[in-house]
C-alpha cells in the first residue's frame, strides 16, 4: 500500500467556505475516488490556508489516472478552481506538491 501525502494552498480569505463545501462531498465523486483506489482520504488545514492531504493506494499514478477523465471529477475539480492559490492553469488535483515520507510507524 502506498502512503501519500501532499500539500496545496487555500486562500486564507476562503478557507471557511471551502471548509464547508467539504461537509457535504458529492456522493458520486465520494464514490468515484473509492473506485479509483483512493482509500483513508483525509485533508487537514491550517488557519493560514495551507492544506495537507493523506491517502492510501495501491498506485497513486493510477489512482490519479482513474480520476482523470470522469465527469463527476471535472465538475469537482472546476468548483474547487477558485479556492486555491497558485494553480497555474491546472486543476486542484494536478497540482498537488508530494511529499516524500520520511517516516511510518508502523
Amino acid at each position: 500500500m502506498q502512503r501519500v501525502g501532499f500539500v496545496l494552498k487555500v486562500k486564507q480569505e476562503l478557507l471557511e467556505e471551502y471548509k464547508g463545501t467539504h461537509k457535504n462531498v458529492w456522493p458520486e465523486m465520494q464514490q468515484a475516488l473509492r473506485n479509483a483506489g483512493w482509500t483513508n482520504y483525509s485533508l487537514f488545514a491550517r488557519e493560514d490556508g495551507t492544506l495537507f492531504g493523506y491517502l492510501e493506494t495501491e498506485d497513486f499514478g493510477q489512482a490519479l489516472a482513474k480520476m482523470d477523465g470522469l465527469e463527476v471529477n471535472t465538475r469537482w475539480q472546476e468548483s474547487m478552481k477558485p479556492y486555491f492559490e497558485s494553480l497555474e492553469g491546472r486543476r486542484p488535483d494536478e497540482s498537488f506538491l508530494i511529499l516524500e515520507e520520511v517516516f511510518h510507524l508502523d
